[in-house]
């Protein structure tokens, strides 16, 4: 079997980032789909998966982590973000075609499944609301009982754990990198710490004492800040406070100052940057994201986590591809504490798969299917084209 093309699509959401999906054909008829990186800059991310990828036209695709390495070299001088996401939109494809031809789930290739099920959180909750609520067909966020309707309404549909960001019920209703967009130097005064603590105790009111919450502030303040924050929200038992840095110091310096738990890793690349973070115990609970990293390193990561003793928890919040790779990945790994799922993604979100995720009070169904059990509807996908 050789490889015959590499492709990209790049799909419209209706009105968050657009999604990235890569796809790798074959002269045996087989086609690899992968879900992969950031689509805040589409443009460039395609023009790396193409240029990286005409490297292995005419190959053979089953040595993947050959292959993942071989690109990885090659780009060294370039090495990271967009360029890892990239690397990983091809990978990702290839695992997916190798486990079509052998006509089992990837995670049997790799000596799973730990589990027939996945515990899974709802994300983002109230937080695409505040943004875009008509576009998604639901209900506005004008008032804190409205914020307390949307956790019932997670509830009632059997999660018992969601996360949200902070928001700003109003008409319009708002999101908080919107409202300090532009004009914002990572600062938390005790306004807007207040305001944080009210949703939280709005959310934990209406949830009731053992579900869990978690509140994900990226990389919106800086470490003074976040400390402040995560100490006025100890009282709410939180999950977790997720919040991104590239450095593991200011992290540690978080997590030794608070009772609060803390998330991150997202925003980390590979193995040798989480390792870093490791060393200091800078985090609670990993995130990693398969589709930005990979399959191969994400594994690598899960399994030094475990060495660690931290269990990590996929950074999941896109398309049904991106869910059942993210799927496969914790079907084959001892340390997962939890799994990230979006509901208010897209209004098309299930169009552009050829399957969905089974769902049944707060658990997913690992896939039993070959590859990932999945794959990019492309007539759905051309319908959807982004064109920013």
């Amino acid at each position: 079997m050789k490889i015959t093309a590499i492709e990209t699509r790049v799909v419209d959401t209706g009105g968050g980032g657009p999604w990235l999906f890569g796809i790798v054909r074959t002269d045996a008829g087989i086609t690899g789909y992968s879900q992969f990186g950031s689509g805040s800059y589409p443009k460039g991310q395609v023009g790396l998966v193409e240029d990286i990828g005409a490297t292995l036209i005419g190959k053979d695709p089953a040595p993947v982590e050959r292959h993942y390495l071989d690109m990885y070299r090659k780009t060294a001088q370039v090495s990271g973000g967009a360029t890892s996401m990239a690397i990983a939109g091809i990978e990702l494809a290839l695992w997916d075609i190798k486990g079509k031809e052998a006509g089992k789930p990837v995670y049997e290739l790799l000596g799973g499944p730990f589990r027939k099920r996945q515990k899974v959180y709802w994300s983002h909750l109230a937080s695409y609301r505040a943004q875009r609520a008509g576009e998604l067909g639901v209900a506005p966020l004008r008032t804190w009982d409205d914020v307390a309707d949307c956790v019932r309404e997670a509830t009632d549909a059997g999660f018992s754990a969601f996360k949200s960001n902070i928001i700003f019920p109003g008409d319009p209703s708002r999101r908080m990198r919107d409202v300090f967009a532009g004009d914002f130097d990572q600062n938390a005064d005790q306004d807007l710490i207040d305001h944080a603590v009210q949703q939280i105790s709005v959310m934990r009111e209406a949830a009731g004492p053992k579900v869990g919450i978690a509140l994900d502030i990226h990389y919106e303040f800086k470490t003074e800040a976040a400390i402040r924050l995560a100490q006025a929200l100890e009282p709410y038992n939180l999950m977790w406070l997720e919040f991104d840095r590239f450095e593991p110091e200011p992290l540690a310096e978080i997590r030794s100052s608070t009772r609060t738990p803390i998330c991150t890793g997202e925003q980390l690349l590979g193995v040798r940057e989480y390792k870093r973070f490791f060393d200091l115990r800078a985090m609670d609970t990993v995130k990693i994201d398969v589709p930005w990293q990979g399959f191969s390193q994400a594994k690598k990561v899960a399994d030094l986590a475990e060495l660690y003793e931290m269990n990590i928890a996929p950074h999941n919040y896109t398309s049904h591809l991106a869910t059942f790779q993210s799927l496969q990945f914790t079907a084959m790994v001892p340390n997962v504490r939890i799994m990230e799922t979006d509901i208010d993604s897209s209004p098309w979100r299930d169009e552009l798969t050829t399957a969905v995720p089974e769902l049944k009070d707060g658990y997913m169904t690992i896939p039993d299917g070959p590859g990932w059990g999945c794959d990019l509807n492309e007539a759905a996908a051309a319908k959807h084209a982004y064109n920013g």
